[in-house]
């Protein structure tokens, strides 16, 4: 037994007087630090939680048709959108007590202090969830002391300046899920191809085992791990009081499916058509490449997906899956200019070039229209009649030549109509018409309808001889659908930026060029193509013989076709539709290239207009529709063999009636009369002879 003297009892009470007085002074220290750390941090200005986001493309029809990213696939969306799910089995595995805490789990500090010491590592995390998003805003990954220190001072400043309810939200659009999704909505989008508030329990406590690491417990690279991970998660919710110990079981062996790569790819819808649209936003509306591609926007465009998807399937049924041959289609809403489709090739893998937009070609026979009208303007008449015949025009004063000829060298060797000639697509009738109205004035025409392209004055122009683009051609069309009025085309409706604040909105104009009238009339004659019964088989057929079938409503258009290019263009007054066909590197046709623009737009126009009202072109006051007969260009009989309700401006109508075809049957009963006459006194004669030989 140990016996202390005075002097030592003494100076042990000293000793722990002064313990415990060392103590009381390093506690008040402590608070004091702690008390000048939490008002330091409270004084500050509240860290901003602003971060990246994923800028979302969407159709007219509300559908995602795009995003871009930096990398970090990211939508965010309030907790109230999350869906209970994924709240619960995030707060189970990652911060059961985050409601509790003002930022430290000092219990689960504790334990991984110790057990760090035990193992000299720092293998041992104790985050809570403020302290993880404090990390994912401001900091980066490395398992260092001063990054534990840093982590913890901004957890401190976001527990003081933010709701608990505004650090869940954050924390949860912030964590990475793998394969560039940031936040749980980007991770619900990619795993299962659904909205975060949408999940099911399993699927929820699947995806937030990911974030432990998203490179080992991805269905995608081990669907396995990734279920042995959701079991402890579901494990960690039974314990939390989330589910029962009979749910857990129950969700654990509920089966998941999970989208192929295909069913992902598929998600990129009409990337040429995305294309024109970063390049308006960026080179028109001069919006900042930063801020496109990671501000969070909301981009809404006029593309029509369901009618996308359309022009794609005719496209790929009518072009195979392999070839040179390249082709672009547009469909504009002719009131608008809205471009509700757009194909710039057969396959944007392969070749991003956009011939829809970028590519120029020879229209060919479509740009007969311009020409016509301006006839019209000049006072000619769909009844106007030129001689289509094998001719060689002079200009330049005689110093150049030009001979053009019909399809199959075959003329009617006869005069015909305008209306005639539009609907068989005769080019010995526009060069004449052509030449009649003067080259300067197709050129000016056409830049009025919206051919911006540089035009070459000669004779060819008639018969589409310079190049323009598809997207122009088919836009200057526009002005036929809806009464005569120039429209741009346009692909962007409306952006909204990650606020909800309206950055533009588009207001689509409409300027009135064209006379209704003439336009009412030209809408007539563009009919043409369309009715097989003007076609004469003995010259030509009109060259909308071979789809007339698929339509039973009003419908205008015009083909064209040369040696490299093969077009369709044509409309309704709610849709116009434009395609091309040809090859990139000026390669001549091959025998049945020609015939694919006019197939893949009437299949495609057939399936677009299917459920739209039938709808016809409108005849104005000063128009007046009369049955003429197409060839002849007269008032039509009943003797005439075809006849054709056709528009006219008043006062311009023919007034004389068709007789030729009344003469013919004149004619014919002449005939038949004299070959009846000429029997009869062959008859007499006869008779005549047999009784002159009885009598002798």
């Amino acid at each position: 037994m140990e016996v202390l003297t005075r002097t030592q009892y003494r100076k042990k009470k000293r000793l722990w007087r002064r313990l415990f007085q060392y103590s009381i002074l390093f506690i008040a220290l402590g608070l004091g630090v702690a008390a000048a750390v939490v008002t330091y941090a409270y004084q500050m200005e509240a860290p901003t939680l602003s971060v990246p986001e994923t800028t979302v493309i969407y159709s007219s029809n509300d559908d995602v048709i795009g995003e871009m990213h930096y990398g970090q696939n990211r939508h965010w969306i309030p907790l109230e959108h999350m869906g209970d799910a994924i709240i619960e089995a995030t707060l189970a595995i990652e911060d059961r007590r985050f409601y509790d805490h003002y930022g430290f789990d000092f219990f689960r500090i504790g334990g991984a202090v110790v057990t760090n010491l035990r193992t000299s590592s720092m293998a041992q995390g104790a985050s809570t969830i403020t302290q993880q998003y404090a990390r994912n805003l401001y900091l980066s990954h490395d398992k260092t002391w001063s990054r534990k220190w840093n982590e913890a001072f901004y957890a401190l400043r976001l527990e003081l300046h933010y709701p608990k309810n505004e650090i869940l939200e954050g924390y949860l659009n912030t964590i990475y899920y793998g394969h560039g999704a940031y936040g749980i909505e980007a991770a619900a989008n990619l795993y299962f191809q659904k909205n975060a508030e949408d999940l099911t329990i399993a699927e929820a406590a699947l995806l937030a085992g990911i974030p432990k690491g998203p490179s080992i417990y991805s269905p995608f690279i081990n669907e396995d791990r990734a279920k042995e991970r959701q079991e402890i998660v579901l494990y960690s919710m039974a314990e939390s009081g989330f589910i029962s110990q009979s749910q857990m079981e129950s969700l654990a062996s509920e089966p998941l499916t999970f989208p192929t790569n295909d069913d992902i790819k598929a998600k990129k819808i009409a990337p040429y058509f995305q294309d024109e649209v970063m390049k308006w936003l960026t080179n028109d509306f001069s919006l900042d490449p930063a801020l496109l591609e990671s501000g969070g926007l909301e981009i809404h465009t006029t593309l029509d997906s369901d009618l996308q998807k359309m022009a794609e399937k005719w496209v790929s049924e009518k072009l195979g899956e392999e070839g040179e041959l390249q082709t672009a289609l547009v469909a504009q809403d002719p009131q608008n200019g809205k471009v509700r489709a757009l194909i710039g090739g057969r396959d944007y893998e392969e070749s991003e070039f956009n011939r829809a937009t970028q590519a120029k070609r020879h229209p060919g026979s479509t740009f007969k229209p311009f020409l016509y009208y301006a006839a019209l303007e000049n006072g000619l008449r769909p009844n106007s009649m030129l001689k289509s015949e094998e001719t060689i025009f002079l200009f330049d004063e005689g110093r150049g030549e030009y001979d053009p000829g019909n399809f199959n060298h075959r003329y009617a060797d006869d005069y015909i109509t305008m209306l005639h000639a539009l609907a068989v697509s005769d080019n010995i009738f526009a060069v004449k018409t052509h030449f009649l109205l003067g080259f300067e004035t197709l050129k000016h025409t056409a830049h009025r309808f919206g051919i911006e392209s540089e035009l070459e004055l000669l004779p060819s122009l008639a018969l589409g001889a310079s190049d323009v683009g598809i997207l122009e051609m088919t836009n200057s069309y526009n002005a036929f659908a809806n009464g005569g009025y120039r429209v741009k085309p346009h692909f962007v409706e409306k952006v909204v930026d990650r606020d909800g604040n309206i950055l533009y909105e588009a207001e689509p104009t409409q300027e009135k060029r064209f006379n209704p009238d003439l336009i009412s009339v030209m809408n007539n004659m563009m009919q043409g193509m369309f009715e097989p019964e003007m076609s004469d088989p003995s010259y030509a057929y009109v060259t909308g013989d071979s789809i007339s079938q698929y339509f039973d409503r009003p419908i205008a258009g015009k083909s064209g076709s040369n040696e490299k290019n093969s077009w369709m263009i044509g409309y309704t007054p709610q849709l116009i539709t434009g395609v091309w066909v040809g090859y990139d590197r000026g390669k001549d046709l091959e025998p049945g290239d020609a015939n694919h623009p006019k197939a893949i737009w009437a299949r495609f126009m057939q399936e677009a207009l299917q459920d739209e009202m039938k709808l016809p072109f409108e005849k104005t006051d000063n128009v007046v529709e009369i049955e003429i007969n197409p060839i002849t260009g007269l008032l039509a009989t009943e003797d005439c063999p075809v006849s054709r309700p056709t528009y006219f401006y008043a006062g311009t109508e023919p007034t004389e009636y068709c007789t030729v075809h009344i003469e013919d049957d004149e004619k014919e009963e002449d005939r038949v009369f004299d070959k009846h006459q000429k029997k009869e006194e062959e008859k007499r004669e006869k008779w005549l002879d047999r009784f002159l030989d009885w009598i002798n």
